[in-house]
């Protein structure tokens, strides 16, 4: 295990950054001000408190606005500051008086970072060894070695590195934490797991009552942005290929805004009495009960870097997945048997497995079913709370996710 370079203790002042809502993001600051807060650290938020943002962040924190203090990521004209982007984070710093700065998801600035450092352009002067973070999507790490973005980044990453800029960095990846592990065994490099949180398992029927869903339907479940990466696009077309009589239900749910020819194609199945479509910001609460109400979690998704705060949930709710086969979430659901696999892309080969997946057997959805519980045990919150506080130094054993022995 690596230490960073300077311990954090209880009463420290840390600024959180995170000017993103969509996606995983917001459920991700709830869980790290939950931990922190625990920890005894003082906190104060740098967050998007535009008028159409503001909300979402409120909803998300809930009872922790009480214990910390937000300021905003974004300025007069609903820009971020400075340079918006390491400039933006100094300036978030500097203003909210804190001791260091986090970063929920580092890649806010990472790219930019490690560019500029390649051709011999340091950050901010305050920000050495008082920021570090979370980097969910680090492309260029697992690129060709001839690839421009490698050549790009690589070196800039390195020299940072080594002249300690960094107090920490976490990876969700734990095949990409272990090899940096062994490559830059000096540096504060740590494992963090993809949390599964808790509330996720409720009752099926409440569930579907709730959200107005057939009860003698096998739900399957398209959740978060409608972004074509995500592959709305290759669900629909699959859900339409399907005989009309066929058992599987398509619940779509969040800000998906989809348009062409899938935007007609769920029009279609929502018409057939196929299809549901929940288009708009989904609650903490409706979240949990589309994961509850549902018997598959459908992640279709296209190139897809790093883990998935959906899988996740699926895994919380104790549901199989189908998933496309390639990189980190093709390996999780091959190695850990969390459900069905087909090739990234193939709208026929995800087409069959909604047939098959929707005609499970009792035996095989109790499969699935312990091996998710498997899974969301091995990455908990709790596993998650041991990462991030042993990044910061407290005095915390982590465990691997699979072994449970001590780091």
């Amino acid at each position: 295990m690596n230490d960073s370079s300077a311990s954090t203790s209880p009463g420290t002042h840390l600024l959180l950054y995170e000017p993103r809502t969509e996606g995983h993001h917001l459920g991700w600051l709830r869980f790290i001000t939950e931990d922190l807060l625990a920890a005894g650290l003082r906190l104060t938020l740098a967050v998007d408190l535009r008028p159409e943002n503001a909300p979402k962040v409120h909803e998300q924190l809930g009872a922790l606005l009480t214990e910390i203090k937000l300021t905003n990521a974004y300025d007069g004209n609903g820009k971020r500051h400075g340079d918006r982007k390491m400039g933006s984070v100094a300036h978030c710093l500097r203003a909210s008086g804190a001791a260091s700065v986090f970063l929920c998801a580092i890649d806010e600035i990472a790219s930019h970072c490690w560019r500029r450092a390649t051709f011999g352009f340091s950050p901010p002067a305050e920000l050495r060894g008082r920021m570090g973070g979370i980097y969910h999507r680090p492309r260029f790490l697992e690129a060709p070695a001839w690839s421009p973005d490698r050549w790009l980044k690589q070196p800039g990453f390195r020299r940072l590195i080594r002249q300690g800029w960094l107090r920490q960095l976490l990876f969700v990846d734990e095949y990409l934490a272990q090899d940096l592990q062994n490559q830059f065994p000096a540096a504060p490099v740590f494992f963090l797991p993809d949390p599964c949180p808790a509330g996720y398992d409720g009752g099926v029927r409440a569930a579907r009552q709730a959200l107005d869903l057939p009860e003698d339907k096998k739900i399957f479940l398209f959740y978060g942005g409608g972004y074509r990466r995500k592959g709305l696009h290759l669900a629909v077309r699959a859900m339409l290929d399907l005989p009309a009589n066929s058992a599987a239900f398509l619940l779509c749910a969040g800000q998906q805004n989809p348009v062409g020819e899938t935007a007609g194609g769920i029009e279609q199945l929502v018409r057939q009495g196929r299809a549901r479509l929940i288009n708009r910001y989904v609650s903490v609460a409706e979240e949990k009960n589309c994961f509850a109400a549902s018997d598959v979690v459908l992640l279709p998704y296209l190139n897809h870097f790093g883990t998935s705060g959906v899988l996740s949930r699926a895994m919380a709710a104790g549901k199989p997945v189908i998933v496309s086969d390639e990189q980190l979430l093709g390996r999780l659901t091959r190695e850990q048997g969390l459900g069905l696999l087909f090739p990234s892309g193939d709208v026929n080969r995800l087409r069959e497995n909604i047939e098959l997946a929707a005609a499970f057997s009792p035996a095989a959805r109790a499969g699935f079913s312990a091996a998710a519980r498997a899974y969301a045990t091995r990455y908990s919150r709790e596993a998650y709370r041991r990462a991030l506080l042993s990044s910061l130094n407290f005095s915390v054993e982590p465990r691997h996710p699979r072994t449970g022995k001590t780091a």
